[in-house]
């Protein structure tokens, strides 16, 4: 752990950019998806990336040493949708623990390689724990607002599984991430602080909430700040936002905490909005732009990109980050203002 707490101290940590986004160069077919393994399965699975782990192991490789080598310190596992919550869609709760398992292994396997050629800039694996497709906060029904399609102990057993086969796997950290639902979010770090307990191990949490529109709120409504005191229990690594918005629209919702807070600060926006087609057009060098306000304004501890970002994006915005030092903490600044 400790080195991952180094590695913060001495500069900005580049995470990497979209899984997804990559994986559409491919165009993968539903033959492609199935892999002979599961080429008679009774569900559609196109669309499963998470199953590209399993079935395409190569190009899950190709894309995490691309990020690495444009820059990233951190890459996310192949594991959004990591849980038998979420898997149920294809009816592959089954194979939850080894989708989790091989995603983490691979990552680590690339990890490790970048390590040995660069030793004076380790690689670290972000096992990804997305927040589901169900939300703990609220109905689903209009009409019934009690209702709730998830409980907190159902997401609470599938965020263990998950957490136990990225760690298994070689995950060092884990990102519990795009958090629309406070409650979702609350349930998965008390599935990792029981795995830590279990295992009597120490794993860094990076947690990385959503902000979903011009409200500046959460989904189920929190404020940036409010988001953050909701959290502030957990012994983190870093909190942060992801995802929802482009770079510039992000920049208040990390003023409000990073002000706030001895964690570290992260964010991985969008390349900006998407367009009528569901594409984002932002350049590498517009959205790199954006976010070196968020540097001249001492706000970040780690970078990198959500939607639509590319290892272009990623190198652009490594390379910006180079030039400025990483935020110190509220306290260590005042400590070091007091001499």
């Amino acid at each position: 752990m400790s080195n991952i707490q180094q590695a913060l101290q001495e500069r900005i940590l580049v995470l990497d950019g979209a899984m997804g986004t990559m994986l559409q160069a491919y165009k993968f077919t539903e033959e492609d998806f199935r892999g002979e393994r599961f080429k008679d399965y009774p569900t559609p699975l196109q669309g499963n990336n998470d199953l590209l782990s399993i079935t395409q192991p190569e190009a899950i490789k190709e894309i995490h040493a691309k990020y690495f080598e444009v820059g990233a310190d951190i890459v996310e596992t192949n594991t959004f949708s990591g849980t038998t919550i979420a898997m149920a869609d294809y009816q592959m709760e089954d194979l939850v623990y080894e989708l989790n398992y091989q995603s983490a292994k691979i990552a680590k396997e690339v990890a490790d390689e970048f390590t040995a050629k660069e030793p004076h800039k380790p690689r670290f694996v972000a096992g990804s724990i997305g927040p589901t497709n169900r939300t703990a906060s609220m109905s689903p029904d209009v009409n019934d607002p009690g209702y709730r399609a998830v409980t907190f102990d159902e997401l609470r057993i599938a965020y263990k599984l998950q957490v136990e086969a990225l760690v298994d796997g070689g995950a060092d950290l884990l990102l519990v991430e795009t958090v629309f639902d406070t409650l979702n979010a609350k349930a998965a770090l008390f599935a990792i602080e029981e795995v830590k307990e279990e295992r009597n191990i120490d794993i860094p949490i990076m947690l990385s909430g959503t902000i979903t529109d011009a409200s500046g709120r959460t989904l189920s409504g929190q404020t940036a700040e409010a988001f953050l005191i909701s959290v502030s229990h957990i012994p983190l690594l870093s909190v942060g936002f992801n995802c929802a918005l482009g770079a510039n629209l992000l920049q208040p919702h990390l003023e409000a905490i990073a002000s706030k807070t001895d964690f570290a600060i992260s964010a991985h926006p969008n390349a900006g909005l998407p367009n009528a087609f569901g594409e984002y057009d932002e350049t590498p060098e517009e959205m790199g732009a954006q976010i070196e306000e968020y540097l001249k304004k001492n706000l970040i501890n780690i970078i990198g990109g959500c939607c639509g970002t590319s290892p272009e994006h990623i190198k652009v915005i490594a390379d910006i980050a180079a030039k400025y030092k990483p935020r110190q903490s509220v306290t260590l600044s005042a400590v070091e203002g007091s001499h």
